[in-house]
């Protein structure tokens, strides 16, 4: 099969690209090399074969003649800086996925798999002791300002116990970042509707691993304590260190990209499906801290009780239909993936130097 990777030098996309040509299959790649992920990297060492916005339509049409399908990881991801951001995301995410499931169209190419995230979902799984699963809203600043982190029962006021959550779980996208990326389910739904295509969403949780890009308010937590690492400064925690999340390895998630590619030409025609991808089992971002901290030779972390607005709490994954249904199962364990990551050197500084959370 012949497959087009947007994003294709980014931290995950160059990941499933590599996995994809294991899989014997042809890849070409596409990438804007924006300055957020590839300051400094020139084309030619990127190993890019389509330079080139996700947004121009003309070039991506190009890029897609003889693809059989589409492996769309281009992406503007994280919670960014502030609210100015959201221009720059929603033209990212959601007019970039608008212009190529156009040029998808135009083109004939019918299968395609969505870089989703798991952030569509809100705060996870909770169960009150008294009113059984519960949905907890967002929670209010002045609970944040006083330390109290953990979201209350909506019904009794109780703490109740976070969870796994499941594909069917409501969404409830509490930043602008979290409302493009199920803006990008939604467009990927339409275009499966209207052209009989096919469709799957991989809802990624926290991924890392070698490759992520470093000092940047656009990467993820474990980038953010491994530069620190890197400077010799200790990773700082927010809150209180103790918010649960799923980090799966970029490799597992790659592996992921590759089963469901293969299986795609047999799903059924004209949806969407969506699965999450996690390691199954929960750390807190304290646990990931002080992991890649040990591995690295300090300094030790610091908690601050610092928060960022429109985080959620805890948020951990089932993965249990993508295994069911594809047979994937991640390999890379918790302790093995973080002293390998503690280990890598980080992809080149993009940007101004960004506070480690």
């Amino acid at each position: 099969m012949r497959v087009l990777v947007t994003g294709g030098a980014g931290f995950i996309g160059s990941h499933a690209a590599r996995a994809l040509r294991g899989a014997g299959h042809t890849v070409v790649t596409l990438d804007a090399l924006l300055p957020q992920a590839h300051a400094d990297r020139p084309p030619g060492e990127a190993g890019v074969d389509v330079v080139c916005d996700v947004r121009d339509g003309a070039s991506v049409e190009r890029a897609l003649r003889g693809v059989d399908a589409v492996c769309h990881q281009a992406a503007m991801v994280g919670l960014g800086s502030d609210f100015d951001d959201a221009p720059d995301y929603v033209g990212c995410n959601d007019l970039g996925t608008a212009v190529l499931l156009a040029a998808m169209a135009r083109r004939g190419v019918r299968d395609i798999v969505l870089a989703g995230s798991m952030v569509v979902y809100g705060e996870g799984a909770y169960t009150c002791a008294e009113h059984g699963p519960v949905r907890p809203g967002p929670r209010a600043e002045a609970d944040l300002d006083a330390g109290r982190f953990d979201p209350l029962c909506p019904r009794c006021g109780a703490r109740p116990e976070p969870g796994l959550v499941g594909e069917d779980a409501p969404t409830d996208p509490r930043n602008v970042y979290a409302a493009t990326k199920l803006a990008q389910e939604h467009l990927c739904a339409a275009w499966a509707r209207a052209t009989g295509g096919r469709a799957v969403s991989l809802r990624y949780h926290n991924v890392y691993g070698p490759g992520m890009p470093r000092d940047t308010p656009y990467a993820g937590v474990a980038s953010f304590f491994r530069s620190a690492l890197a400077r010799g400064r200790a990773p700082r925690v927010f809150e209180d260190g103790r918010q649960r999340r799923d980090f799966v390895h970029v490799r597992d998630v790659a592996d992921a990209n590759a089963a469901v590619l293969a299986a795609l030409p047999e799903r059924p025609e004209g949806v969407l499906s969506a699965f999450n991808v996690g390691s199954g089992t929960p750390h807190t971002v304290g646990d990931l801290a002080w992991t890649l901290a040990e591995a690295h030779g300090g300094p030790d972390p610091v908690v601050t009780g610092e928060y960022r607005l429109g985080d959620v709490r805890h948020i951990t994954a089932s993965s249990a239909r993508l295994t069911e249904e594809f047979g994937w199962r991640p390999r890379v364990g918790f302790d093995e993936g973080v002293r390998e990551f503690a280990r890598a050197e980080p992809r080149a500084r993009a940007g101004a130097e960004a506070p480690a959370r």
